[in-house]
């Protein structure tokens, strides 16, 4: 019996502190009704009385600003001892990826609801999650072999490899600290720019390259771990339509992956999550190139912002998942109990007006509508009277549409997104329509470097 597997299972939490705001409240307050836990809702100033937190228990963190409130892990702790939950879940942004935020959870007798701290470390920064991917056997993209000592190796790299290439930090992400030099001329500038960027928003401005991948799809794997060494995948998405680095929308299964690709990287996956001792819900992200093959980029340690789409084609609640492994409890099933079944496709609609440069616009929801369908899951904490306020993301609410085939799922999305209202602030619903109603949408003829039916 090996280490892991001497773990004893401890009974449910009581009560657990939700790190988060908006939709993602929700979702993981209703993960803890369903077993039985009480939810306590931290909240900002701003989010204090809005009406997602009606019926539930909350406590303040602070200012309305993310530093006073969902990034001041110190005042989120001490609320969580306050207020007697032993758990926390961090949800998805803010401190969902921090490693310290979880080592402080643990250091202070707050179960963390992720994978451990040294893990989540070790796969925030991108080499040595490349090394690990690699000895998995995962494909990379061509480029440096970890992060790199000067401007002078990044040019012999580039060289090497071809061009164009991408400059990016080594503890970076959503698109910062990044830079493309498409000669050998453009190194030495998008070095120093990638640097600064890296080092004024990370205080890391360690770099690595690789060779950019253009025209490719954005492919992620859904995977789910225990503490015993089970680990298991629940197929991919398809998370291409993009702006900015940022998901417009996700499907699965992804209609450009080939089957034998897809059976070859989700059992790499598991193997990989298995091989650095993972825990919880995790993501991993690639890229598909022209040649057909998936390529290691990254590692969310975290629940992704799309996990519906997985939960709508597996049956199976993901939150409620993690909170039962954060317990010292087995998966509740293996591989095979997984059945994946049909199209999922979701939306994420943002209270921004998309023909002002997705310009975001807070303000007050006089009135909220989303016409109910058995074909169609609805995660939202907005109702008539929302205020949006302007400190945070501006996700308003996730449409997931299913179908028995991808047209079938687009239709009944469509549909949706049609009879949703939304008086009081623009919505991106506008472009997600444009989107679904493209031939080259619907014909799957589109990669990373546009939006279908949208100007960009």
């Amino acid at each position: 019996m090996t280490a892991r597997a001497a773990i004893a299972p401890t009974p449910l939490f009581r009560r657990l502190m939700v790190a988060n705001r908006g939709e993602v409240a929700v979702r993981i307050a209703r993960a803890c009704d369903l077993l039985g836990i009480t939810p306590v809702l931290a909240v900002s100033a701003a989010d204090q009385g809005a009406a997602y937190t009606n019926g539930r228990e909350t406590v303040c963190l602070g200012g309305a600003r993310g530093a006073q409130s969902y990034l001041n892990m110190q005042a989120i702790v001490q609320a969580a001892r306050q207020t007697e939950c032993s758990a926390l879940h961090p949800g998805w942004g803010f401190l969902s990826e921090n490693p310290t935020f979880a080592a402080l959870c643990e250091a202070h007798g707050v179960t963390f609801i992720g994978p451990p701290a040294a893990v989540m470390h070790r796969m925030g920064k991108k080499t040595p999650a490349k090394d690990a991917m690699r000895i998995a056997g995962l494909a990379l993209i061509p480029g440096s072999d970890g992060v790199l000592r000067d401007v002078d190796e990044a040019q012999a790299v580039a060289d090497r490899v071809g061009y164009p290439v991408l400059l990016k930090a080594e503890s970076g992400g959503g698109g910062r600290g990044m830079r493309i030099a498409r000669a050998s001329h453009e190194v030495a500038g998008a070095y120093a720019d990638a640097q600064a960027e890296s080092s004024a928003a990370f205080g890391d401005g360690r770099l690595y390259l690789e060779r950019l991948v253009e025209g490719g799809r954005h492919i992620e794997i859904q995977i789910m771990a225990d503490r015993y060494g089970h680990v298991v995948h629940l197929g991919e998405r398809d998370c291409t339509i993009q702006r900015n680095h940022q998901k417009l929308i996700e499907e699965s299964p992804s209609p450009s992956l080939p089957e034998v690709e897809r059976a070859s990287t989700l059992a790499a996956a598991v193997k990989a999550a298995a091989s650095i001792g993972y825990v919880g819900a995790g993501t991993m992200e690639f890229l598909l190139d022209s040649d057909g093959v998936l390529r290691f980029m990254e590692m969310n340690t975290r629940l992704q912002v799309e996990h519906c789409v997985s939960e709508q084609r597996s049956g199976r609640d993901l939150v409620v998942e993690q909170i039962r492994v954060a317990a010292g409890h087995r998966l509740s099933f293996r591989q095979e109990d997984i059945t994946l079944r049909g199209h999922a496709i979701e939306c994420r609609i943002n209270a921004e007006d998309a023909t002002q440069n997705f310009r975001p616009a807070p303000g007050r929801i006089t009135r909220w509508y989303v016409p109910p369908s058995e074909h169609l899951r609805v995660d939202t904490h907005v109702s008539d009277g929302y205020e949006v306020p302007p400190h945070y993301d501006s996700l308003l609410c996730k449409l997931i549409a299913t179908g028995e085939t991808r047209d079938q799922a687009c239709d009944r999305m469509i549909s949706a997104l049609e009879g949703l209202v939304c008086e009081g602030v623009p919505t991106t619903v506008p472009m997600h329509l444009a989107i679904l109603r493209a031939p080259a949408f619907r014909a799957n003829q589109y990669d990373t470097r546009s939006i279908p039916g949208w100007p960009v």
